[in-house]
């Protein structure tokens, strides 16, 4: 029994993913990526879009503005990179 248990809690939490556009790559292995969602406004519940700046861990510095991509939530990197780059959907034209 102690084996399931121990299974049970090695096991990781699912991690948010998420998919954007590279707006900016200027800093050494990282790049900010805007993601766009959708939300109800709060009054008048018309469906609005909100936009979200992620400072995302580029580790061989290969994409470029435009580029979409996927990313994942990861441990703490620094200040405030907290997302990393896990793939590149679509490289801009």
């Amino acid at each position: 029994m102690s084996e399931e248990t121990a299974t049970t809690t090695d096991e990781r939490a699912a991690r948010k993913v998420r998919e954007g556009t590279v707006v900016s790559n200027k800093m050494d292995k990282t790049a900010v990526v805007a993601v766009v969602s959708r939300a109800p406004h709060a009054r008048y519940n018309k469906m609005v879009l909100r936009t979200t700046k992620l400072q995302a861990h580029d580790e061989t510095n290969d994409v470029n503005i435009g580029d979409k991509v996927r990313v994942m939530e990861t441990r703490p990197m620094s200040k405030n990179k907290r997302w990393r780059i896990t793939e590149v959907l679509e490289r801009a034209k």
